[in-house]
Order: C-alpha cells, then sequence, then structure tokens
C-alpha cells in the first residue's frame, strides 16, 4: 500500500520548484546578495564614515562670526616694504574667499593718530601678519603693533603669523619665540601658506561657534 501510494504522489510543478531554489539560493551563504550586504555593513566600508568628507563650514555664511570684525587680516610692515605687501594683499583680495585685508596706507583715515589707528587695526581683524624684514626690526611702530597684536590673542591660537623675509632666524624677535613662523623664499609659495592659514583659523572660528550653539 505505501508503495502505491508513492507512486501516486503528485510532482511539484515547474513554479514551485523555481521558487525554492530561488529561495534556497537566497538563503545559501555564499550567495550575491548576502555577500553585498555583509560589505556594505563591514566595518571600515562605510560611505558615512570613510568616503565622504567632512565639510568644512562657511565662512561665507550671512551669519558668520567671521563678519563679527571688520577685517580678516591685518599686514604688519614697514615703510619699506609696501611693494611687498601690495602685492600680499592683492593676491589674498583676489582668491574665492575674497579675504578682506587692512593695508595701513589705503584703509587709514586720514586725520587719525598712527598710534589708534593701528590699534584700531589690530581689534578688528581676526589675523594678523607681522612681514618681518631688517626695516621691521628698525622700525618702532612695527614692534608697537606687533605687542598690540601679542597683546589680544597672547596665546598664539593662529592669529599672529609671522613672516620672515630676508632675516636670520637669529634676529627672530623673542616675543615670538613660542610662534612657528613663515620663511619666504619662494614668494608664491608664501602667500598660499599664508592664505591657508588664515582660512584655517576662520573655518576652525565658525566651527566653534556652531559647536557651542549646537
Amino acid at each position: 500500500g505505501w508503495f502505491r501510494r508513492f507512486l501516486h504522489k503528485p510532482k511539484p510543478s515547474s513554479v514551485e520548484s523555481s521558487l525554492n531554489s530561488s529561495r534556497s539560493a537566497s538563503s545559501s551563504p555564499s550567495s550575491s546578495s548576502s555577500s553585498a550586504k555583509s560589505s556594505s555593513s563591514s566595518p571600515g566600508t562605510s560611505l558615512t564614515t570613510s568616503s565622504i568628507p567632512l565639510s568644512a563650514p562657511d565662512i561665507s555664511a550671512p551669519g558668520s562670526p567671521r563678519w563679527d570684525k571688520s577685517y580678516d587680516v591685518c599686514v604688519c610692515h614697514s615703510e619699506g616694504d609696501v611693494e611687498l605687501v601690495e602685492e600680499l594683499v592683492s593676491y589674498l583680495e583676489g582668491q574665492p574667499e575674497r579675504l578682506r585685508c587692512f593695508l595701513q596706507l589705503r584703509d587709514a583715515a586720514a586725520g587719525g593718530a598712527l598710534g589708534s589707528e593701528l590699534c584700531d587695526a589690530v581689534r578688528s581683524s581676526h589675523c594678523w601678519v607681522l612681514l618681518i624684514t631688517p626695516r621691521f626690526l628698525h622700525d618702532p611702530w612695527c614692534r608697537f603693533q606687533m605687542h598690540q597684536a601679542l597683546a589680544e590673542a597672547p596665546m598664539a591660537d593662529g592669529r599672529t603669523i609671522p613672516v620672515l623675509k630676508g632675516v636670520d632666524r637669529r634676529e627672530y624677535p623673542k616675543e615670538l619665540r613660542n610662534i612657528y613662523y613663515i620663511s619666504m623664499v619662494l614668494k608664491e609659495s608664501s602667500f598660499r601658506q599664508i592664505r591657508d592659514t588664515v582660512l584655517r583659523y576662520l573655518q576652525e572660528l565658525c566651527q566653534s561657534s556652531t559647536s557651542s550653539m549646537e
């Protein structure tokens, strides 16, 4: 009797067999879907953590703390280095970020006292570039402006940017010994370093402002 029942047992349809085969393939550890799923969730391959870089804050946004001051950078220099400073300011202002520079001969108020104008320029700027040349070292107004910058940011938080040009390292002002300087050997490379340093400070300023608001 059992042999007769086995012979008369209905065979599975082709549709059912195909479904069963596909079901077994999808549950197989070596299937492509499961391997893709495991690779997407494996550590170190997530697009969120490794492939997509963190975007820098927009320093030109309307509510950016960049606009809390009148200038992004104040260039402190001697009168004998005006031509080089004008090249630097032209470069910084011509970048896509349109860095706002204070240039004494151009931006100081006519009739204003020299000391008060220099102090106002330092207080109204985020960063200060000190173009240290032999003329800078012998100019009392340059040293005055350098001391004002150090008084504004004594902890060397990236705001004071010394740039050495034609000055031996032994002549580097003692007041700046705890601050790294840029040695101007190649002018174009030094200009780019100054720009990157100012932008890095402004981005960190915006980042810290956003974090504090959160």
